[in-house]
């Protein structure tokens, strides 16, 4: 099966120095670069467009749910890579610059938020809060907005972005360990749920509450003390963690919030133990301690109605084939505690949605060796993409076309042109020696990639396209 497409623009690449401080454009001009499909399946051509400022029409490629998990970027009979059925070697040679870009498939993002809709099913109203520091940009949410998605959100622009995007603010939360006073004000005045996260924080939540002249709907966020075994970096709900409150104090908590009737209204408990985890069992020990925690709240008189156990599913970022929990996993292992105490369940995904749905495109620059270190030297770099430099977080790398019949295969550092010896996009790579010029993509950067991109040695942040599916032809 092959699938006609166009790849339109998400987001224009920064013009230096055109555009004065402080502004940001999200309508950009219109423009159109056409192309034509070389696999011979297709008959259309396709064209790539920057769409910004033009309505995309909603298409659902979503394959029944008894079809098979099926990846946007795959490798074709003819030895190129593909998204949806899209060459990304065409995508590359129609670009009017020649530097690094996001390639998302838009068809993808569906796919992976509908796998938690079914997971959901038979739940009560249950609330899929979107993490936008996974991935901020406009369309997307837009997208994620019009299949029903709420929003998770832990600054005052994010919060900003998601109304502006059409977010409900009834299906929004804003998390934090820092929140300002202006920014909860905001959020009390649009009734969005906010979580307590500290003794000051509470104090802020009140006063903007009064600010607003609205009662506010609050969660606690509580940390179970469950280990994740991920990252320390991106652990989150252990007991000294710089997030939540330890579960020790919960009495301090209650008695404060009871004591502020007019302001606050404690509606639910949350928790969120970190990110790219891969044992669903983690869940549902600490949704275990959660729904004690709710127990003795509730005795108190309050009225919960809410349980909230964050993100963090992780996904298979070596491709290796590995069998990794899914949505479903993760909420049968909540669902039967959620059920026995009439709780609506809010979810929190970020990468699980968006990283297995782009790849960062680079072309190589050259190949160089020094000592016993063999080199692959690209445009890309930890500007556009940290994480392997930030964790030392490993994420698939490939070529985009077929290598020559004289290339040698050998191990490789991907590196790029920014002056850090920390520049590095991968280790270690056994690859087929690219020519000067090919295309090589960083798979999975969805998520936490562009969101952390800078202008690090004045390098631009890097324009983003996805692939929409017009028709199918089998």
């Amino acid at each position: 099966m092959a699938a006609a497409g166009t790849a339109k623009l998400l987001s224009r690449p920064q013009q230096f120095p055109q555009c004065p401080p402080n502004r940001i454009s999200l309508n950009p001009r219109p423009h159109s670069l056409s192309f034509s499909r070389r696999r011979p399946s297709l008959a259309k051509p396709l064209k790539l467009r920057a769409v910004l400022s033009e309505p995309t029409a909603a298409v659902s490629s979503t394959p029944p749910p008894s079809a098979a998990f099926r990846h946007c970027f795959t490798r074709g009979e003819d030895g190129y890579l593909y998204c949806e059925g899209l060459k990304v070697e065409d995508v590359m040679e129609s670009m009017e610059e020649r530097r690094p870009f996001y390639l998302y498939s838009k068809a993808q993002i569906t796919r992976n938020f509908e796998a938690y809709e079914e997971a959901l099913a038979g739940l009560p109203s249950p609330i899929v809060g979107y993490a936008i520091k996974a991935n901020n940009n406009f369309k997307v949410l837009q997208h994620l907005r019009s299949l029903g998605s709420g929003a998770v959100l832990v600054s005052g622009n994010e919060l900003r972005l998601a109304l502006r995007a059409g977010f409900d603010p009834k299906k929004c939360i804003f998390n934090g360990n820092g929140k300002l006073l202006a920014d909860l004000v905001l959020a009390a005045k649009e009734g969005v749920f906010v979580n307590i996260d500290s003794e000051f924080d509470l104090e802020n939540i009140v006063n903007a509450a009064r600010i607003a002249g609205k009662k506010v709907s609050v969660l606690l966020r509580i940390n179970p003390d469950v280990d994740p075994q991920v990252h320390p970096y991106v652990a989150t709900g252990n007991k000294n963690s710089k997030f939540g409150i330890r579960n020790e104090k919960l009495q301090w908590f209650l008695d404060a919030v009871k004591a502020h009737p007019n302001e606050l209204k404690l509606v639910g408990a949350h928790c969120h133990l970190g990110s790219t985890i891969t044992k669903v069992d983690i869940f549902k020990d600490a949704a275990a301690l959660m729904v004690n925690f709710i127990d003795q709240i509730r005795d108190q008189g309050f009225e919960i109605d809410y349980l909230n156990i964050g993100g963090g599913l992780g996904i298979d970022y070596y491709h290796t084939g590995a069998v990794l929990p899914t949505p479903m996993d993760l909420i049968d292992t909540v669902r039967e505690l959620v059920v026995s105490r009439g709780l609506t369940l809010i979810i929190e995904p970020g990468r699980s949605l968006i990283a297995n749905t782009c790849c960062l495109v680079n072309r190589v620059t050259g190949v160089k060796t020094n000592g016993t270190k063999n080199f692959i030297v690209v445009d890309g770099s930890m500007a556009e993409l940290i994480r392997p430099s930030l964790y030392g977080a490993y994420q698939h790398i490939e070529l985009v076309s077929p290598p020559t019949p004289d290339a040698e295969i050998s191990t490789f550092d991907v590196v790029g042109p920014v002056c850090e010896s920390a520049d590095f996009l991968g280790k270690d790579r056994e690859l087929s020696t690219p020519s000067k010029g090919a295309g090589l993509v960083v798979h999975d950067a969805g998520a936490y990639c562009m969101s952390m991109a800078s202008t690090y040695n004045l390098k631009m942040r890097p324009p983003e396209y996805w692939v929409c599916i017009q028709s199918r032809i089998f």
